[in-house]
């Protein structure tokens, strides 16, 4: 029997529940701590490796990890090469995103500003002449907006030509861009045979952190993904550092595709005076781009803070002005792909106000919009001195430089070291592992998998104080979820409920990524979307997402309770998990289902993350057995699920 409740008195009975399980999660004790164990059994060696190295164990994974032997399969994992993955790559062919260039995306799914354009043009207007189609803009009141301000029979006009350049020409949304790509980033780290691949995939995305709701930048994400992290997630982190230097996803992220030498048009004066006269016919107009622009300095800080050094790595706020002037020049080719936009929906013709500002900016218009280029107009070519080395290489080189120097510098070594360890070993690694893993990235001149060894074979990783230790992120919480109850998802609708819980992929606002510490996930509102999500999965409430829970039935409610621990946790759980479980299972059922708020929720994300409008979607009734989905709900509530 399914008892209803208020919202607010459902939030009460989970609170109530809480209230004795969080503190259980803040004390940080784990399995063996409270049984007195030293040392790890195989299985539970096992049960480790499957969490830390993927996201969670599915049924049958414990006994084919046994067969192989422990050692195999963690080399297996460090060369994903040799995993036979169909079943991934099957599951994520309907997503076409994922295999389309920048300029591809630009012209299918168009920045709206392009979309007015073609309209502007249409009715031989400019662009900023529509402006005004949007109600409520800032400073309405002022004498200026007042005369410009657009009447409201030319509003609907102008709305419904660009609805009708939508369906004439078949586009899409912007913001169908990320949806697929979270969904391919779910399905791939829930059905991937290469789970280190994917664990390593999430563990850059966050290190190397871009915010998707910064202008264009959501453009520029799939092929972040597709081209610069996943190929290079357990290769080299030269390699890495570089991809994500020349990416236009990081490029926009943190401005440097506006960075330009004050002295642009004065470099390299006796061997480009052509150059430089073409320039000086649109001088006032590069004066105030040069205005508007000149040298940015973020990515120049966040490589060294972030990306390398970390923020104690001896660095002075000269070097970060010395690695802006190095990395001035490499930009990104329409930026904001009004041209290729522009093409798809005139007939082949080009937007003539970018066309412009590439010639301008010196910029061959034949180059595919959205791509990396290097500007050498725009580049500092004097002398920089970085981290007390000089830089005279020239152009480019001058930012490969600074890359050089900065993987090679001891400081890098252990800001990743560290990084790593807090990943897969805990949230208070050793100075004495962390040491070790960074002398490894430093002798294998920053191989990922020689680190990630070093990592995996230390005696620190098997300790019985690390099983179960570490608090699972949101991601990690839903993907194991999925795949320790054998569930089906197409990765869509489960995005809104991984939002709640506070970690919309792609979604964090400031450079530093989501954190990996229990202290940063560990709260009252977290719990409780927590146990929201355990039980709406449980209980077939996500659209898009199904799960068969009759292996778990029995009779009495204490044998469904304990089919489900075998199941889900192999029999391990604390004592006082158990306590409360039985309590919990002859309570009347809570309706699950969500109030309408997941619907129209702007979700806060958590402190740094800002907000973002999350994807609609208005859960099912509950379905199946409810007092198996209410055990089930509830034991992937529990401080022992939500520990790795």
């Amino acid at each position: 029997m399914i008892k209803k409740i208020s919202f607010l008195q459902k939030i009460t009975a989970f609170l109530m529940v809480w209230a004795v399980f969080s503190p259980m999660l803040l004390t940080a004790k784990n399995i063996n701590q409270i049984n007195g164990k030293k040392s790890l059994t195989e299985t539970q060696k096992i049960i480790h490796v499957l969490n830390r190295l993927g996201f969670g164990v599915r049924s049958g994974d414990v006994e084919k990890v046994k067969s192989i032997g422990i050692d195999k399969y963690i080399e297996q994992q460090l060369n994903p090469s040799t995993i036979n993955d169909s079943t991934a790559d099957a599951k994520v062919k309907n997503l076409p995103v994922l295999a389309m260039s920048n300029e591809e995306l630009f012209a299918k799914y168009p920045n709206p500003g392009a979309v007015m354009t073609a309209v502007a043009q249409k009715n031989g207007l400019q662009r900023d002449d529509l402006m005004g189609i949007r109600p409520n803009q800032q400073n309405q009141n002022t004498d200026e907006m007042k005369e410009n301000q657009m009447s409201e029979a030319d509003r609907q006009k102008y709305q419904k030509e660009i609805a009708e350049m939508y369906r004439k020409y078949n586009l899409g949304r912007p913001n169908q861009i990320t949806q697929q790509l979270i969904s391919s980033r779910i399905i791939r780290a829930t059905y991937s045979e290469r789970q280190l691949q994917e664990v390593m995939v999430d563990f850059w995305s966050n290190h190397f952190n871009v915010y998707s709701n910064k202008a264009a930048t959501r453009w520029f994400l799939p092929e972040y993904d597709r081209d610069v992290i996943r190929p290079n997630a357990l290769g080299n982190f030269k390699d890495l550092l570089l991809a994500t230097a020349k990416s236009p996803a990081m490029l926009f992220y943190l401005d440097n595709f506006q960075s330009i030498s004050p002295n642009a048009n004065n470099n390299n004066q006796a061997n480009n005076n052509r150059r430089r006269n073409r320039l000086m016919q649109n001088q006032q107009n590069q004066q105030q781009q040069r205005q508007q622009r000149g040298i940015n300095e973020n990515y120049a800080r966040e490589i060294m803070e972030l990306h390398t050094l970390g923020v104690d790595g001896g660095y002075t706020q000269e070097d970060i002005r010395q690695v802006a002037r190095a990395f001035t020049g490499w930009t990104i080719v329409d930026a904001r792909g009004y041209r290729r936009a522009f093409a798809a929906m005139a007939n082949g013709k080009t937007d003539q106000r970018t066309e412009r500002q590439m010639r301008q900016a010196g910029i061959p218009t034949d180059t595919p919009s959205g791509t990396f280029y290097f500007n050498e107009r725009w580049h500092d070519d004097d002398t920089k001195t970085v981290l007390g080395q000089k830089i005279n290489e020239g152009g480019i080189k001058d930012g490969l430089k600074v890359i050089e120097i900065l993987v090679n510098h001891p400081s890098t070594a252990k800001f990743i070291a560290r990084k790593l360890a807090v990943k897969f070993v805990s949230d208070a690694p050793s100075e004495k592992l962390v040491n070790r893993v960074a002398e490894a990235f430093t002798k294998s001149k920053g191989d990922i998998k020689t680190t990630l060894r070093a990592l995996f074979t230390s005696e620190e990783f098997f300790a019985a104080e690390n099983y179960r230790a570490k608090i699972k992120t949101p991601f990690e919480l839903l993907v194991s979820s999925i795949r320790t109850l054998g569930a089906d998802t197409n990765g869509g609708q489960v995005q809104s409920l991984l939002n709640k819980m506070g970690e919309q992929l792609y979604g964090y606002q400031a450079p530093t990524g989501y954190p990996d510490t229990a202290e940063d996930w560990v709260n009252t509102g977290a719990l409780l979307e927590r146990m929201n999500f355990a039980v709406a999965l449980s209980s077939n409430q996500i659209p898009g997402t199904r799960v068969d829970l009759k292996k778990f039935e029995a009779k009495e409610k204490t044998q469904i309770l304990e089919n489900s621990l075998a199941a889900i946790l192999y029999g391990e759980v604390n004592p006082n998990t158990r306590t409360m479980l039985l309590k919990q299972i002859e309570q009347p059922l809570i309706q699950t289902k969500l109030d309408s708020d997941m619907d129209e929720d702007d979700g806060e994300m958590m402190q740094g993350g800002g907000q973002t409008r999350q994807n609609r979607t208005r859960l099912n009734a509950p379905s199946g057995n409810a007092e198996v989905f209410k055990i089930v709900g509830l034991i992937l509530g529990s401080p022992d699920f939500q520990r790795q």
